[in-house]
């Protein structure tokens, strides 16, 4: 099973947890408890190819948003496949902190790091700060950031989507497909690691 680390970065109470829980376990809980620390989950995700479908394992990590626990995101942040910077749409602050987190992730993640925002609390309409222009324009700073999506952990609205999309990325910056045995493997090697055969044309699992 192919898998890849995820983390999962923002302020205190944008959602990150909420977002996580709906994901893997498909459930939601108005009264959750600020993340302390670290948390981890995991999901095998499937998705379809272009010649073959595929599955992979996303290692997801969630840190407390408090400034007591940014300390500990730099060490989990080396080494991850993407990272999901969320904002709360209800919370104008945190769109701007998203800056930080961003900041943080060039810094000590890998140069070819998939990032996405993603804005959280959608369904509370009548609670909104951050109108989709505000966060579309906001993000306009950043050349890797075309667009953000927007998601409700309570409806489950683009939860799966986000996630997916995630995968999709990781695939397509990781992996390739061999055209003589059909599976796919790291895009770095040269030579698939089933068949022996030397890569001549990159070929993209998706």
């Amino acid at each position: 099973m192919l898998k890849y680390k995820i983390v999962i970065a923002g302020d205190k109470n944008v959602g990150k947890s909420s977002l996580i829980m709906r994901f893997c376990d498909n459930i939601f809980k108005g009264d959750m408890k600020a993340t302390i620390g670290v948390d981890f989950k995991r999901k095998v995700i499937d998705l379809k190819g272009e010649h073959k479908d595929f599955s992979l394992e996303l290692n997801i990590w969630d840190f407390g948003g408090e400034e007591k626990y940014r300390t500990l995101f730099p060490s989990y942040a080396n080494g991850a496949a993407a990272a999901m910077i969320l904002f709360d749409t209800t919370n104008k602050k945190s769109l701007y902190g998203i800056e930080n987190w961003i900041k943080i992730v060039d810094e000590n993640a890998s140069s070819n790091v998939i990032k996405l925002v993603i804005a959280t609390k959608i369904d509370l309409k009548n609670l909104r700060e951050v109108s989709k222009n505000d966060a579309k324009n906001f993000c306009k700073k950043y050349d890797w950031c075309k667009d953000f999506i927007s998601t409700s952990a309570k409806t489950g609205e683009n939860v799966e989507e986000a996630f997916v999309y995630i995968a999709q990325e990781i695939s397509k910056e990781n992996l390739q497909f061999c055209a003589s045995c059909g599976e796919i493997f790291n895009r770095k090697l040269k030579y698939c690691q089933f068949c022996g055969e030397k890569v001549e044309i990159e070929i993209s699992p998706l």
